[in-house]
């Protein structure tokens, strides 16, 4: 075995498409060199942490993957063995638009635009309830294992709010994975205001949120999942391309905040200006797949598709085996993005 290189993960949230995030841990939980110690989830990621971080408490590398195994294939709605015996004839994008211009999806679409999620009063249920409250919360929140915080965002004002060790519940991560057009708001009694706060996705304040991974006992470096692409040349014509575009651009304008501190204080250090005593040094890696999720959209994230999710898990693999080949050894001694690119 090699050099150890321990590491922090900031996991996006993106619905379903979180699936890519599945296949990023699992290539990431083969390699023994890759220690990780901090987990920062939202939404889809949140679920991919707690997942995560109950499967490495309990059963090591092989019980996180079979415990991301066991989350995604229930999300999918159908076993290993099923998706092994079919054929998939379809890309994602046939996929893709075949879900976002199907007239279920135009009606629960236009729905959601006209009907508030309490419409449905007594008949309300979060469909993710089920799933996360399967969780072993005892192991979610255990102080063994890598630090794992839960961004979801505050509604009364607007502000974020990061859940950790015992305040990580089903309700905090449901409350990371509100889509307020879809869910009734998550209500929780929150310590930090001594009052029940309602909360919605934390993809508005924090997608994800990379500050929590600074303290000194982390790693200095970032490895963030990104599943909502940062560019599309493509200039959105349609409504569906337009509220598609949207919809990824609200849900990457926190990212792209921290990361533009990052590299303003990351220049500063570089120049001398200030010293690595007074503020932390930071080495920010991105494992995504930008050409794949231009073929997607909002619909794939909103429906959960079994060839969808297991063609993410596939690239998710992929993805993260490029960046091991091209910048494993680049972990803890520098960046592999290029941030003076990125915001000059």
């Amino acid at each position: 075995m090699g050099k150890i290189r321990r590491i922090n993960l900031a996991l996006q949230g993106g619905g379903a498409h979180g699936a890519f995030t599945w296949g990023v841990l699992d290539r990431l939980l083969e390699d023994d060199e890759i220690e990780i110690v901090g987990i920062s989830g939202t939404s889809a990621g949140a679920v991919n942490g707690a997942a995560l971080k109950a499967g490495l408490v309990t059963g090591g590398r092989e019980g996180a993957r079979e415990n991301l195994d066991w989350l995604w294939n229930k999300i999918a709605g159908v076993t290993s063995d099923q998706i092994s015996a079919w054929m998939w004839p379809f890309s994602p994008m046939a996929i893709s638009r075949s879900i976002e211009f199907s007239l279920p999806y135009a009606l629960s679409d236009t729905v959601s635009r006209v009907l508030s999620p309490y419409a449905w009063g007594p008949f309300y249920k979060n469909p993710l309830e089920d799933v996360v409250s399967q969780f072993d919360f005892d192991n979610v929140c255990s102080k063994s294992g890598p630090a794992f915080y839960v961004c979801a965002t505050r509604v009364r004002n607007g502000k974020i709010r990061i859940f950790k060790g015992d305040e990580i519940t089903t309700d905090a991560i449901m409350a990371s994975a509100c889509l307020p057009t879809v869910f009734q708001s998550v209500e929780i009694d929150d310590s930090e205001t001594g009052r029940r706060e309602a909360f919605w996705d934390g993809g508005y304040t924090g997608n994800p949120a990379l500050f929590p991974l600074f303290p000194s006992e982390l790693p200095e470096d970032i490895v963030v999942v990104n599943i909502n692409p940062l560019e599309r040349d493509e200039i959105p014509i349609t409504p569906q391309q337009i509220q598609n575009r949207v919809n990824e651009i609200s849900f990457n304008s926190s990212l792209l905040r921290e990361l533009r501190a990052i590299s303003f204080v990351q220049r500063l250090i570089e120049e001398g200006t200030i010293d690595t005593g007074r503020m932390a040094r930071v080495f920010i890696h991105m494992i995504a797949d930008d050409d794949l999720m231009n073929d997607l959209s909002v619909a794939t994230k909103l429906v959960p598709n079994a060839q969808i999710i297991h063609q993410l898990k596939d690239a998710g693999r992929a993805a993260a085996h490029r960046f091991l080949d091209d910048h494993k050894a680049d972990l803890n001694h520098r960046s592999t993005v290029d941030m003076q690119d990125m915001f000059g």
